[in-house]
């Protein structure tokens, strides 16, 4: 019976794009002439050529637009969820009913009145079958599926909005984030971009533990600051935590800001002061050597 539904998909279906690519694919396992069908997301992708996401608003219009049911009260093959096309259904029953009043022959005695109610005894040999429901110590467990089944029609609007707008209800991914990252950590997962990573309480104690605070100053530490910024700008979106870790490394590797340097002045100590680097105690030595006499001198 793929062929009936596919030959409904081709001529009556309305999907276009990406949603008539997976109504074919959904067509092309219809089992009998009930067109129960059964497939996965991820084999759904695989067929289409689309990302599974694609595949997911795919199937979601086809649910708005009634042209698909989800039965959510079976399983298919390997757990993968079990769809019904019921307009295609519908048109499966009234042609075979033409076919036989054509014929003279008489009804089959199996076959339902209603294309909405569902034979689960003629699904099983496909490998559907009702879901099962586990068992809990603390309630009765539920009764077996009906035969007629429990078809999903329609599923309800999906809001729209920014889906961080507000703080999860799990709180914190770590304790030590501030509120400023808190809405980024709902499930340990969540990634923000590095313009929008704020320097909690803890990096701060521990730059000021670490001595960064002392050797930066409260200036230098923010002007090292914007350079990570600058320089991780065009970085891929990571977790708050793994933001944190390469802050504190780019503010080990920081230098501290510049200040003059006492060179060695002619006719004076020539010793290199405190704070300076080798290269500029060398420069220093160089430059009070050529100014000491030679004896060439006119």
């Amino acid at each position: 019976m793929s062929s009936e539904a596919r030959e409904w998909v081709w001529e009556h279906s309305s999907s276009r794009g990406a949603a008539r690519l997976v109504l074919l694919s959904i067509a092309d396992r219809v089992a009998d002439d009930q067109c129960i069908s059964w497939a996965s997301l991820s084999s759904l992708a695989k067929r289409t050529n689309a990302s599974v996401s694609t595949v997911r608003e795919a199937v979601e219009r086809l649910l708005l637009a009634g042209e698909l049911e989800q039965l959510d009260d079976l399983v298919g093959p390997q757990r993968s969820t079990v769809y019904r096309l019921p307009l295609a259904a519908e048109a499966v029953a009234q042609a075979l009913r033409e076919q036989r009043e054509e014929a003279g022959d008489p009804a089959v005695p199996d076959e339902p009145a209603d294309p909405a109610k569902l034979r689960l005894s003629a699904l099983r040999r496909y490998g559907i079958r009702p879901r099962e429901v586990p068992e809990s110590p603390t309630r009765v467990r539920k009764p077996a599926v009906p035969e007629t089944g429990r078809p999903r029609r329609k599923p309800a609007q999906r809001r729209t909005g920014h889906r961080h707008s507000d703080v999860p209800a799990t709180g914190t991914q770590n304790r030590s984030e501030p509120d400023l990252n808190r809405r980024y950590s709902s499930g340990g997962a969540a990634v923000l971009p590095a313009a929008e990573w704020q320097v909690d309480s803890a990096t701060h104690t521990w730059a000021r533990q670490q001595g960064h605070l002392d050797r930066l100053g409260e200036q230098g530490l923010q002007a090292a600051d914007a350079k990570w910024r600058a320089h991780r700008a065009g970085h891929a979106p990571r977790p708050a935590e793994a933001w944190a870790a390469d802050w504190r490394a780019w503010v080990t590797r920081e230098h501290a800001p510049s200040r003059p340097n006492l060179y060695a002045v002619p006719g004076q100590h020539t010793a290199a002061p405190g704070g300076m680097t080798r290269a500029e105690k060398h420069t220093a030595a160089l430059l009070a050597a050529l100014d000491e006499p030679t004896g060439t001198e006119g």
